[in-house]
């Protein structure tokens, strides 16, 4: 938790500096006509005319409270605003997630049970262009052929199941690609262990050999890839979010940082760091029930 909590601070820190540099929001969000003493009441309103310390010192101490500070652009609480746009990345990142983990983890098992054969080597090449694709190429690709040429889906916004299958997939690919290619390394290290010679030698079948003991005992870095990637995807993804306009963190952040809205960033930077540290916090909790040796280690 000491860990967890310097890190936040050092998240905060580095966040709250890159942001102030960044330019004078009262530049952005008011009219090119406003004068000198219209920007200069902007700048008081918001603490701006301050020293930078004081400004940090001050942030640090709202946000301890729970008070992220009033957005510029929405004049609304900052954490409300980003709180309405969590829904949105949720349900995006678990549907990318879900189908990276459906798709990607039984093709890294089958890659392995089939070393060097067609299958495997037709499982790498999907891995290698799924991982070489950039992500947003993909997803204009998409919107070419499902929604302009086909007329299948629509293409932007979240009204219906139908908006959300293109950014899913369009995630989920380099995800699968990746947890295929993990899935298949691992795997193919516990399936040339001793443990696994005496399964089959004591007549267990091979399916509950590799469920069982080459899985089980490949789990862990699976389960950290596919945590660390969560965390990933709920800093939104920026790119994809913003090719299919989807309404979650992702286009909150890129909108906020060209308006210069400073305290929508930095309450996005400090949700989304919050939940990455949690997870990796979920993940050594984990370890202990997916490994009985880390128990007694622990122990």
């Amino acid at each position: 938790m000491a860990q967890a909590a310097l890190a936040l601070l050092g998240v905060t820190s580095v966040a709250f500096l890159l942001v102030s540099l960044s330019g004078d929001p009262a530049f952005i969000l008011l009219t090119p006509e406003a004068g000198e003493a219209q920007r200069a009441a902007f700048r008081e309103m918001y603490g701006l005319d301050q020293p930078l310390a004081v400004q940090y010192a001050r942030y640090v101490a709202h946000v301890a409270r729970g008070d992220f500070g009033r957005s510029f652009a929405f004049e609304r609480p900052a954490l409300t605003v980003v709180l309405e746009r969590v829904p949105a990345t949720l349900e995006l990142a678990g549907a990318a997630v879900a189908l990276g983990i459906v798709f990607g983890v039984p093709a890294g098992i089958v890659a392995a049970r089939r070393e060097g054969a067609w299958l495997d080597r037709a499982v790498m090449a999907v891995v290698l262009v799924g991982q070489s694709v950039p992500t947003f190429w993909l997803g204009l690709l998409m919107i070419r052929v499902f929604a302009v040429d086909l007329h299948w889906l629509p293409v932007s916004g979240r009204r219906s199941w139908g908006q959300l299958v293109m950014p899913a997939v369009a995630l989920a690919l380099w995800l699968a690609a990746l947890l295929a290619r993990i899935t298949r390394s691992e795997m193919l290290e516990s399936l040339a262990q001793d443990y696994v010679r005496t399964a089959r030698a004591k007549g267990l079948s091979e399916p509950g050999v590799t469920i069982r003991h080459a899985l089980g005992n490949a789990l862990l870095p699976i389960v950290t890839l596919i945590g660390l990637q969560i965390g990933t995807l709920l800093g939104g993804a920026v790119i994809t979010e913003t090719v299919f306009a989807w309404p979650g963190l992702g286009t909150l952040v890129f909108d906020a940082i060209l308006r210069k809205d400073y305290p929508v960033v930095l309450a996005v930077v400090e949700l989304v760091a919050a939940g990455f540290i949690a997870i990796n916090m979920s993940l050594d909790l984990l370890y202990g029930y997916l490994d009985p040796r880390l128990r007694r280690a622990g122990a």
